[in-house]
């Protein structure tokens, strides 16, 4: 089963445009993200997948630096762009990531990916977020290429074009589905960057955590934000907007 990764990634976002590029401690938010990933053991493949834009081409020029595979293709509909992109790296799996969880942690991506691997073929979906305890920027969700492939084919609604996953699991008669849950519901959290209040927290643990302890885990992130609780204020009130 060869299980590869695509980390969809467009500049063009409403509340934060470039958000993804932007830097801490002198590194772009998207190169952590990649770097942590790149420890997660389950995976064979990292793809970054942008728009066909523009404005993208920073994305894709990126990529290139960084040795990454990019594909490029249809800003809105994505899930054109996910079956496309799965089809040319011949995915028999695939695991969809959004380019706002700079944070992300391997372990968790490795915690679902082996949850999937256990089930299949009894399942044709598996995420993190059925029920949320996890983070916000914590969301790994896998899927079957069959599946993706189904959708691609058979969805018409522009919601569902554009969010890759709902059609797959809001359709219960047509495909298996299963959730992987936290020790602890932490879904109060926001470890993702979508406005500049979610930038000054991920900004400050990357500042803290970083330079002593780079592979750092969510656990640490929970507990430096207990200690620290004023910290978690800073985004509280944000309402989180559709995945890109």
């Amino acid at each position: 089963m060869k299980v590869v990764a695509i980390i969809q990634a467009r500049m063009n976002s409403s509340r934060l445009p470039g958000k993804i590029l932007m830097k801490v401690l002198d590194k772009p938010l998207l190169e952590y993200q990649v770097d942590r990933l790149r420890r997660a053991s389950l995976l064979d493949e990292i793809v970054i997948a942008t728009t066909v834009g523009p404005k993208d081409d920073a994305v894709a020029e990126w990529a290139g630096r960084q040795a990454l595979p990019c594909f490029r293709g249809p800003e809105y509909d994505v899930l054109a762009r996910y079956a496309k992109a799965a089809d040319l790296f011949g995915a028999d799996a695939i695991v969809r990531l959004t380019a706002d969880c700079p944070i992300l942690d391997p372990r968790i991506v490795d915690q679902v990916v082996h949850a999937y691997k256990s089930l299949a073929p009894e399942v044709d979906y598996v995420s993190n977020i059925l029920k949320r305890t996890f983070p916000r920027g914590m969301d790994t969700e896998i899927f079957s290429a069959r599946a993706l492939k189904q959708a691609h084919i058979a969805a018409e609604r522009p919601y569902d074009r554009e969010h890759v996953t709902p059609y797959l699991y809001n359709q219960p008669h047509l495909f298996r589905t299963a959730g992987v849950t936290y020790s602890a519901d932490e879904s109060r959290y926001r470890l993702t960057v979508d406005t500049p209040e979610d930038f000054q927290l991920i900004q400050r643990i990357i500042e803290v955590l970083y330079p002593t302890d780079p592979h750092f885990s969510l656990e640490t992130v929970l507990e430096l934000l207990r200690t620290h609780p004023e910290w978690a204020e800073i985004n509280a009130h944000i309402e989180q907007a559709p995945a890109m």
